[in-house]
């Protein structure tokens, strides 16, 4: 994705079906906590983010975390430690944290094992959370009892009566919760001192970033649009907005200043845990895929589930986000197969579907229908044009233009930056 494509002071976003590495001036973080992760890799040297920006990395950016995120501060800065040995340098001069931004503890994060075992015992399925405290959090900050990091850099005396308030709760509605007080008190008595450089108010950050001198801002999620609370696969979803309309609330934007939005799509369709997933192929394909594309999740490192490319869910992603372009990634990934396919319909007892259901239990039912393409089993790694392309690959990424209506501006055929292949 390249930043000339950027229009000041608008905002330009990207709704992660699967993530992407960009540059530019200002990078920020809406939602979501470190529950999810984005690998990158810059001169050959793997960086993994979860609470971090992707953007840290350019020394020429500043990064911020807004209010929308969850923030478990033992995890950033051991995040921010890893990739200090790795080579990110200077993180703390480029990183700015919203003073509204909620606070992940580490009983959030007991109780989220706790719910999750819960939910084994009771319905003989769990929800695939991480663990990591993230809804606990959230559902904290709905019950307005949460705390933020403005309470935490503040009065720390008002702060601890507020989280033995906040502790003394949960451990009522979870008698077997154990939790030492006094000890993660002082842990984050400690982190206080090293986040109060780095707290500002996050609604006036932004409005100098959008109407002071001339900037390029990227904005970046979490998770991925089908992992949306409201949109996605509910119950199977992250704890809150990661689709274009969760920018404004998790960063205090006005809707005017959102510019162009762009759809990340991998070339075929993954899924991290448990859920309904249509076109999943549980089978050698699905096998191969999950090896070419080394397909683990980065925070939990558990297989992705894979399957073919499924358009009836990116057309509804679509719907929800209004994607100007789409980068397509990883195509490279379906070089060595004979025949790929693409999931077009959704048919349940031999009648169709006109859109994508709400119900899970439906999603679990639905038949796909597929279009069918050759393969062109030779390498595209070295590909840096579209003319370069065998006319099987070419004609597969028309195919994914004209039945969504938008343009693939992008597609990435290589494990580098360069690899990325601009269209037009």
């Amino acid at each position: 994705v390249s930043p000339p494509y950027i229009q000041t002071p608008n905002i330009h976003i990207v709704t992660f079906l699967c993530p992407v590495y960009v540059f530019c001036w200002t990078a920020v973080y809406y939602q979501g906590g470190n529950n999810a992760g984005h690998t990158v890799v810059v001169d050959s040297v793997e960086y993994d983010f979860h609470l971090l920006p992707s953007g840290v990395l350019n020394k020429k950016a500043i990064s911020f975390i807004g209010n929308g995120v969850v923030i478990h501060l033992p995890g950033l800065f051991e995040e921010a430690e890893k990739n200090s040995q790795k080579g990110l340098q200077g993180w703390e001069e480029r990183l700015k944290i919203s003073d509204r931004a909620h606070i992940v503890f580490n009983f959030h994060q007991a109780v989220d094992g706790i719910q999750e075992q819960l939910r084994q015992q009771q319905a003989g399925k769990n929800l695939g959370t991480t663990k990591k405290g993230i809804g606990p959090a959230y559902s904290s900050k709905a019950a307005r009892n949460g705390l933020r990091v403005c309470d935490l850099v503040s009065d720390f005396s008002v702060f601890e009566e507020k989280f033995r308030v906040l502790a003394g709760h949960f451990q009522t509605t979870y008698p077997n919760l154990n939790i030492d007080i006094d000890a993660e008190l002082e842990q984050l008595k400690g982190y206080a001192e090293r986040l109060r450089p780095l707290v500002t108010d996050g609604v006036y950050f932004m409005h100098k970033a959008l109407n002071g001198p001339s900037k390029k801002i990227l904005v970046e999620g979490a998770n991925a649009a089908l992992l949306d609370i409201d949109f996605g696969t509910y119950p199977f979803v992250t704890s809150s907005n990661c689709t274009v309309g969760g920018v404004c609330t998790g960063l205090g934007v006005p809707p005017s200043h959102v510019g162009r939005v762009y759809g990340v799509v991998k070339a075929y369709t993954t899924r991290v845990g448990v859920g309904a997933f249509p076109t999943e192929q549980d089978n050698d394909t699905g096998d191969l895929l999950q090896s070419r594309g080394r397909e683990f999740g980065v925070t939990t490192g558990r297989r992705r589930r894979c399957g073919w490319l499924d358009l009836v869910l990116v057309r509804y992603a679509h719907m929800v986000n209004g994607f100007s372009a789409i980068a397509l990634t990883k195509l490279d990934i379906l070089d060595t197969l004979p025949e790929i396919k693409i999931g077009i319909t959704y048919t349940v007892d031999g009648k169709p579907l006109p859109s994508f259901p709400a119900n899970m239990d439906v999603l679990t039912k639905v038949q796909v229908t597929y279009e069918t393409f050759p393969g062109w089993c030779c390498s595209t790694e070295g590909v840096r044009s579209f003319d370069e392309l065998p006319s099987q690959a070419q004609s597969y990424i028309c195919f994914i233009e004209k039945f969504l209506e938008v343009p693939v501006k992008w597609v990435g055929v290589g494990k580098s930056r360069e690899s990325m292949i601009k269209l037009f």
